[in-house]
Parts: C-alpha cells; sequence; structure tokens
C-alpha cells in the first residue's frame, strides 16, 4: 500500500471520490480532513496510484493505541471485493491482535458492497447504519430557542457526554470524545446556568459522529440549532454533512429530516474488532 502525503494527489483523490458520492463519504470526509491540516493524525493508502482499486484511511501507527477501537478508526472503499480482501490479508491494520472499528458505506449498484462479508473472523461485534446527508447546496434549518446560548463543546462538558453515549461509558470513550472536542469542530447550546443541552460533535471522518439533547428539551427543535452551526462551518471548507443513524431509530431519523437531512441509499456499516 502507497501512503498519499503530496497534497496534489490528495486533492485530486477527493475529486475522484467525489464522483462516487454517497458511497464514499466516510472515506471522503477523511481525506479531506487529512488534506485541511489533518487534526484528526490520519493517513490515506492505495493499493496504487493514480489508478487505484482501493483506499483505505487509518490512524497513524505511531499514535495508535491497539487495544482502542475508539481511535482506531478505518475508513474503507473498494472497487472489487479481490483488492478488499489483499487488503484485509496483507496490511496490519487489521488483525486480530488489534482493536478497530472500518466505516464503510455499501452502495445500491456500484462494486462496493458490506465489507462484513470479507472480515467476519475478525469480528468481535457488528453493527449496520443507515446514513443520512445533506444536500451540499443546504444548511439545516434552525431557530434559535429563547434562553439559551450557543457555545462551542468545552472538555469539562466531557463527562455528561460519555454519560449520554450509548456507544460510551467508559475510559476509553471518554477519551475519544475529549480528543474530538479538542482538535474538531463542535456545537453546543447552554441553558441559562451554562449546562450543555444539545450537541453535535464533528469526527475525523468529517461525520457528525455524537450528537444529542437532553430528555428535558426533547421536542423543540434544538438539534437542527447545533447542526446548522457545524453545517456552515463544513460548507466553507467543502465537506459534505453526513450523519449516521440506527434503522430503527425512528426519532432521530425524523428529528434530522425535519432540518433538512435526506436518507441516502445503500447502508452505512460500522464494524468492530477488539483483540483476542
Amino acid at each position: 500500500m502507497l501512503i498519499l502525503r503530496c497534497p496534489a494527489q490528495l486533492q485530486l483523490l477527493e475529486e475522484t471520490l467525489r464522483k462516487s458520492l454517497p458511497t464514499t463519504l466516510p472515506v471522503l470526509g477523511t481525506v479531506m480532513t487529512v488534506a485541511r491540516g489533518n487534526s484528526a493524525s490520519h493517513e490515506v493508502l492505495v493499493d496504487s496510484w493514480p489508478h487505484f482499486r482501493i483506499v483505505l484511511t487509518r490512524l497513524r501507527p505511531e499514535v495508535l493505541d491497539p487495544r482502542d477501537y475508539y481511535t482506531n478508526q478505518l475508513s474503507v472503499f473498494y472497487r472489487d471485493k479481490e483488492a478488499l480482501q489483499a487488503l484485509l490479508e496483507g496490511t496490519e491494520a487489521v488483525t486480530q491482535e488489534r482493536a478497530f472499528q472500518i466505516m464503510g458505506k455499501a452502495g445500491t449498484g456500484g462494486t462496493q458492497g458490506s465489507p462484513t462479508l470479507h472480515v467476519g473472523p475478525l469480528l468481535a461485534d457488528r453493527g449496520s447504519q443507515g446514513s443520512i446527508s445533506i444536500p451540499h447546496s443546504a444548511t439545516p434549518r434552525c431557530r434559535m430557542p429563547p434562553g439559551l446560548r450557543l457555545a462551542p463543546v468545552s472538555p469539562s462538558h466531557v463527562p455528561l457526554l460519555n454519560a449520554t453515549w450509548a456507544l460510551g461509558r467508559n475510559a476509553r470513550s471518554r477519551a475519544f470524545l475529549l480528543g474530538l472536542v479538542r482538535t474538531m469542530p463542535s456545537a453546543c447550546l447552554l441553558d441559562q446556568r451554562g449546562r450543555p443541552v444539545s450537541w453535535s460533535l464533528l469526527d475525523g471522518q468529517g461525520c457528525l459522529r455524537h450528537g444529542f439533547t437532553v430528555p428535558a428539551w426533547w421536542g423543540r427543535g434544538l438539534t437542527g440549532v447545533t447542526l446548522a452551526v457545524l453545517g456552515r462551518q463544513l460548507h466553507a471548507r467543502g465537506f459534505p454533512i453526513y450523519g449516521a443513524v440506527l434503522p430503527h431509530n425512528t426519532a432521530s431519523l425524523h428529528a434530522l429530516q425535519a432540518v433538512g437531512f435526506v436518507p441516502q441509499p445503500g447502508t452505512f456499516y460500522m464494524i468492530l474488532g477488539t483483540p483476542k
């Protein structure tokens, strides 16, 4: 695998990946993050250049904790299954000795399929999520409720974020969220006492990774407010706005659609692996 570091190479790859949206969403988001300062410490690999069959993004090895699947994020886009299988069998990024999570978007007619078909022996858990994104020409619709104010998420808010995250509530998830708060764009709404009531974070793959509204404030459209703040920042930098929602989470799907998001075809997969 070749590591792409040249800005011109990353720009060309970005342009190529845009032609296969929405299948390329996780990979495109990571490539753009890398090309715009690499605040998430990822790297971009291809099997060959400039004609490639597979793109892999991963955390740089020197900052990787082999036991931490929260920060060890990978995303993959492939043009044939043989290239994916060769990658999984020939790279240190995906092994039975290393915790990881792979993000991938399965299309509806192209060559990209579910990566769960090919890495079954490595899985400790698996989950599929429906993806949802907003048209590039739009930003989420919102109206600021009275009595609240906007602010970035603060490191002091991380314990609350961790406690309310269904995939969190442990030391590694807390460290992961703290890293996002310190390095990536975020937005939250604070009540009159300065307590967070709704928030949204962005991860290194350009994905709206963690958003939540405390139950006492449900039903007031707060999701659209924080997403509008992040949406304006993302559009200004050329990023697509997208997230992932479990298919049975109808409340979140309806809330996102209400502020302008559109469900995408295919399935967004998250594969979790833990060491033996």
